[in-house]
């Protein structure tokens, strides 16, 4: 399965990034999945449904099915956060799996970077960053540099990288 990650630090665009780059690759006749790692208590299910009461109830895993989607929820009560590999491994084969977030695994990786955030970037220190998005210019960067809302020259970039 082909992966390509979008990461960054907090408010630097990761989210806005991921969205404009699958509609551009899904418009090229791709396939696309994400995946987005969350670092707080996050919840897709909201109090007083049906599914939200099965799970309270202690389910470990419920799946909610209507003509239009289907959504698998698992709680993990207690047992480790799955490996990234074992969560890309429950998805369905896609030209491309585009993953938000995980900093520190593997995968090849653009890192987003606003100048207003005032955090350094990652890429300098990172080897799977192959390239940053940024809104400001950063002289001696040793990986290509793209204008951070310049959405299909990074596409360009990332199919190229992955062989699409």
């Amino acid at each position: 399965m082909r992966v390509y990650g979008v990461t960054g630090w907090k408010n630097t665009g990761k989210t806005g990034l991921m969205e404009r780059l699958v509609s551009e690759i899904t418009a090229r006749g791709f396939s696309v999945s994400t995946l987005k790692h969350a670092h707080h208590n996050t919840d897709v299910d909201q109090p007083g449904t049906d599914s939200h009461r099965h799970r309270v109830a202690g389910a470990r895993e419920v799946l909610l099915a209507s003509p239009h989607r289907w959504a698998l929820m698992t709680e993990l009560r207690g047992v480790p956060e799955p490996s990234l590999a074992a969560l890309l491994a429950r998805l369905a084969p896609v030209d491309l799996v585009l993953i938000e977030g995980y900093k520190r695994a593997p995968h090849p990786k653009v890192e987003c970077h606003r100048a207003d955030a005032r955090r350094a970037l990652l890429a300098p220190g990172n080897p799977t960053i192959r390239a940053v998005a940024s809104d400001a210019v950063h002289p001696g960067l040793e990986v290509p540099l793209f204008d951070l809302d310049d959405t299909a020259t990074i596409a360009d970039f990332i199919l190229a990288e992955v062989g699409l």
